[in-house]
């Protein structure tokens, strides 16, 4: 059955005119009154709908009923990625989006190759969110990952509150020595760093925001790679 990211509440049953992105979607599908598919707005519930109208300018749905799939990880888990250059920041989001991450932060470092700012940074904010919630429609979450403004890493790492609670912080390190193993907390938030890594200062200031490093074992991962690697880790621990 298809199923659409609605970018309006889905509230009640009853019929309702589809939002734009959605609609455009049925319309290239050629969805035909009384076609079943499949809604949700990012709040959790999944709603089975039934296409009533079909038009040029407008697709109106009729809701019939909401149900709430347990599709998220059992922990609440943030990655926050000094970002990798070219196209592997697209391939993050979608594969992070697919594993299960709540939120991504998107950050720039001392050896970023990728330097966003400005109207830039908020612009490519906005497609990254799309590839998220497009790969919330592929593999069926509800809940699409969030992704976070672009900051400076050492502004991020500054504005973060004290350590402790339930939140469990992890640094991925290559250079560290203690391998990931598991915690109790709910949250969980990993750093990980771009091609050629953290800088050391970056690394001690990371551990004095409360990060324990952890290494993923003797092979060095790419930057794009080691993120999604502790997410396959949590799904299946």
């Amino acid at each position: 059955m298809p199923r659409f990211f609605v970018d309006a509440p889905l509230a009640a049953p009853g019929e309702i005119a589809l939002s734009a992105g959605a609609a455009r979607h049925v319309q290239v599908l050629r969805l035909q009154p009384g076609d079943a598919l499949s809604l949700f707005d990012g709040s959790g519930p999944e709603w089975r709908a039934e296409v009533t109208a079909m038009g040029r300018s407008e697709v109106r749905v009729n809701l019939v009923e909401a149900t709430q799939p347990q599709r998220e990880l059992a922990r609440a888990v943030t990655l926050a990625v000094v970002m990798p250059a070219n196209d592997r920041m697209d391939f993050l989001v979608e594969k992070a989006t697919e594993l299960g991450a709540a939120a991504l932060q998107p950050l720039v470092g001392e050896r970023s190759v990728l330097r966003l700012a400005g109207e830039r940074a908020d612009k490519k904010r906005a497609h990254w969110q799309g590839v998220a919630i497009a790969a919330a429609e592929q593999s069926g979450r509800t809940v699409p990952m969030r992704v976070e403004p672009v900051l400076p890493l050492a502004a991020w790492l500054a504005a973060l509150p004290e350590p402790g609670g339930d939140e469990w912080r992890g640094l991925l390190s290559p250079r560290a020595a203690a391998p990931i193993t598991p915690f109790a907390q709910q949250r969980a938030l990993f750093l990980s760093g771009p091609e050629g890594g953290l800088s050391d200062a970056e690394e001690d200031a990371a551990r004095a925001r409360g990060f324990a490093a952890v290494t993923l074992g003797p092979r060095v991962l790419r930057a794009d790679t080691a993120p999604l690697a502790v997410l396959s880790w949590l799904a299946l621990s």
